[in-house]
């Protein structure tokens, strides 16, 4: 009886341990799961609120990096996206990317990879050694793909560094299964000495001004005053140019802090910019700022959580956001990753909730 008893109260122990840890990692995860939303001294957006969970990856391969995944919904009903990738390493980025295509049925994939759409020229041009950071747009009835290249043969004309060299270029297609071709031998943003953005440019993000105008965001380096990436600005009235940069750029900035990869739309009578962070809110999360002309802008909110908020992963930086609109609205946020199942880099998806944005 007395060994029953002890048997008892050992099982007993047991399951109250074990009800305990249950208990105890329950409360880990809620606040691991909250911790992104409280943690910060900034609010939440609701487009950040509006994103559901969990995220899907999209386009991963063994044999290559993926990077810049950017979307449009094209004639024929399916999804068409245009991305980075290079081969070996994750620094190859800067010698040897290329912009591929591929499709699917769904945002969410799976894609079928179509093949190159643009590489590196070649010769002395200036994007003669690779192409990167693509964005798509629909303008009339054609489609347009700006992009960054650069030539690393050009970087001791400058500081000797590759970064010098980046560049913007502009390529248009009639058909999204047809020819880019590359508008002028020239980068669409003329270099200014001098000037906060004499440095490079990049990460082009188009916006098709409800007042018809095209205007040009675009991170550059202000390397010979404060050292910060910032965003600026350029107008056109032809979607080839020329493109007159804002006088008042750069239009966001942040002392003693950075920010890139802008991505800029209207809805609903307001300008929305989501851009990846570089230590406003947290190096690892997304910003958003709104604006009622699109030059001044509103202080920042959190766009996007970490990525281990969305993914069952270890945390990674979320680069390069690019949205998908469907039937007129945000449908869509895509993103760039590092990690993945072959632990190079993919893009990702995530869905807005249209009841929340």
């Amino acid at each position: 009886m007395k060994k029953s008893l002890t048997i008892s109260f050992s099982v007993l122990a047991l399951l109250i341990f074990a009800a305990a840890c249950t208990h105890r990692k329950g409360e880990q995860k809620a606040k691991a799961e909250t911790a992104d939303s409280t943690e910060y001294a900034y609010p939440e957006s609701a487009f950040s609120k509006s994103l559901i969970k969990p995220g899907t990856r999209i386009l991963e391969e063994e044999d290559w990096f993926v990077w810049d995944s950017t979307p449009i919904l094209g004639e024929d009903g399916k999804i068409h996206v245009f991305f980075s990738r290079w081969p070996d390493e994750f620094g190859n980025w800067l010698s040897h990317s290329e912009i591929a295509h591929a499709v699917a049925d769904k945002p969410e994939g799976p894609y079928t990879i179509l093949g190159t759409v643009l590489k590196g020229r070649g010769g002395d041009y200036w994007d003669a050694s690779t192409v990167h950071n693509p964005t798509i747009h629909k303008v009339g009835d054609k489609y347009v793909l700006f992009y960054n290249g650069n030539n690393l043969a050009h970087a001791d004309r400058y500081d000797g560094k590759f970064p010098s060299t980046q560049r913007i270029g502009l390529a248009i297609a009639d058909d999204l299964y047809g020819e880019f071709k590359r508008i002028g031998d020239e980068p669409i943003l003329k270099m200014d000495a001098g000037s906060w953005d004499s440095y490079m440019n990049n990460n082009p993000a188009l916006l098709q001004h409800p007042n018809g105008q095209y205007w040009l965001y675009y991170k550059a380096w202000d390397r010979y005053n404060d050292n910060l990436r910032k965003i600026g600005v350029a107008f056109a009235e032809n979607i080839e140019g020329p493109y007159t940069k804002y006088k008042g750029n750069p239009v966001l900035t942040f002392d003693s802090t950075q920010v890139e990869d802008p991505y800029v739309f209207h809805y609903k009578g307001k300008f929305y910019m989501i851009s990846r962070d570089m230590g406003v809110i947290h190096p690892r999360v997304g910003l958003m700022v709104t604006s009622d002309d699109g030059l001044s802008w509103s202080n920042p909110q959190l766009a996007y959580h970490k990525s281990s908020y969305y993914f069952d992963e270890n945390p990674n930086r979320f680069e390069r956001p690019q949205v998908l609109f469907l039937e007129g609205r945000p449908a869509y946020l895509f993103l760039s990753l590092k990690g993945g199942k072959y632990d190079k880099s993919s893009g990702v998806v995530l869905k807005i909730d249209p009841s929340k944005f």
